[in-house]
């Protein structure tokens, strides 16, 4: 009887019998057969695939280059140029996100792009602003710690760690994200001379990064550091990963001088040739510089859009000091809200901030140095004796200011 009962029994979704089937599971009032079972599974996955790829692509929301220009500068005063630069490489990396090819349309490809400018005119901080306004994974990495494989210090592949990390192991999510690749002048050549001795944490650092900024699949140790041969790669492919590479370049002026047949102090031009602008030269910069400067043709081939960054002068460092949303005078009164304490600045106290900066030539960042000397003793001491004196305001005249910058070590600082 049970035998009978058994052939009567079969899959409710195929219809083979239990005795054909491998394995046969009961439900409410009806059956399944394994192979029924892996055909559901193969079908979910596949749905599940095409879902996600349709959220990723509604997730995209096209973001003007008006409007990412706009939010730059609430932040970042000034480099109109840059800034432009930036924000039509990144709408036209959305663009190619959002784009479907169909066997008669264009491939757009990407544009990779450099950002040169002096230290402290605000390289990072573009970059750093522009990962706020985005819904694509962005990570900044920098290029000081990398070495060739094999030797010590990071592998070329850990920048791919840090976007997977961005994108929380979303494969599907990392390979459409920006990666700012940060001092990247640190990894030039070290002589246009071939050694003897192998260059592993400069041109083979260069040659490392080639096919990665071009396109291709790399195997990524999941938790960065060194790949071992048990250990389990995640396969990124770069050919939708917008690359943002961005340095100071110290140095290069006096190659663009050169170039231009000139000299960086005191010049002689004909009459037809244009007035050459010496405080800000790199304007004129050119691919050609940069290969003068150590960086390989082929790296520079791969990054083909070519931006720099104007030197601040005293009055955008004016500006920098206190019209910014997270301006430096502004980051001050809210520590000092923080105890309780109004603190205003008198004008003569900015222009003196200013001229001290200028002077130093360590752009924004030397706005920082010369405020926290200034600032010093008050953050010191209020804290504690705010209680006893009731002090409820701190105001910061000129006379104050020198004579707080006078005792600090600062002062020494020379041009070099």
């Amino acid at each position: 009887m049970a035998k009978n009962n058994d052939r009567d029994i079969h899959c409710s979704f195929c219809g083979i019998s239990k005795n054909e089937a491998q394995m046969l599971i009961a439900g409410n009032g009806a059956h399944i057969c394994d192979r029924c079972i892996q055909q559901a599974g193969e079908i979910l996955a596949e749905e599940l695939k095409q879902r996600k790829s349709k959220t990723l692509q509604t997730a995209l929301k096209l973001i003007r280059p008006l409007e990412i220009k706009t939010h730059l500068d609430q932040y970042v005063i000034g480099q109109d140029d840059a800034k432009k630069v930036i924000s039509v490489a990144v709408y036209n990396h959305y663009k190619r996100l959002n784009q479907k090819v169909d066997k008669d349309e264009i491939e757009i490809e990407k544009s990779n792009l450099i950002i040169v400018g002096e230290t402290g005119t605000g390289k990072t901080l573009l970059a750093k602003t522009v990962a706020k306004i985005l819904n694509v994974p962005f990570c900044i990495v920098d290029a000081t710690v990398l070495t060739e494989a094999g030797y010590v210090g990071e592998d070329v592949e850990s920048i791919l760690t840090r976007l997977l990390q961005a994108a929380d192991y979303d494969v599907a999510s990392a390979e459409r994200g920006i990666i700012y690749i940060d001092e990247i002048d640190k990894i030039a050549r070290k002589s246009d001379n071939p050694s003897i001795t192998r260059d592993v944490s400069g041109e083979g650092v260069q040659q490392a990064l080639l096919k990665i900024l071009e396109g291709t699949v790399v195997n990524v140790p999941p938790q960065g550091g060194r790949k071992h041969p048990d250990q389990k790669m995640i396969a990124v492919n770069t050919s939708n990963i917008l690359f943002i590479c961005g340095g100071a370049f110290d140095g290069i002026q006096k190659k663009i001088a050169n170039r231009l047949r000139t000299q960086t102090v005191g010049y002689k031009m004909n009459e037809d040739e244009e007035e050459i602008d010496l405080n800000n030269l790199y304007k004129y910069i050119t691919p050609q510089d940069l290969k003068n400067f150590g960086l390989i043709p082929e790296l520079i081939g791969r990054l083909p859009v070519l931006t720099y960054l104007n030197p601040l002068d005293k009055e955008t460092l004016l500006s920098i000091l206190t019209e910014p949303k997270n301006a430096l005078v502004k980051q001050y009164k809210k520590l000092f809200e923080y105890e309780g304490i109004d603190l205003k600045f008198d004008p003569e106290v900015y222009t003196f901030i200013v001229d001290k900066a200028d002077e130093f030539k360590l752009g924004a960042r030397g706005l920082r140095s010369i405020c926290e000397a200034i600032m010093l003793d008050a953050m010191f001491e209020i804290p504690s004796t705010k209680e006893q004196t009731g002090q409820k305001a701190l105001e910061i005249t000129l006379d104050y200011a020198k004579k707080k910058f006078e005792k600090s070590d600062l002062k020494k600082l020379k041009v070099a």
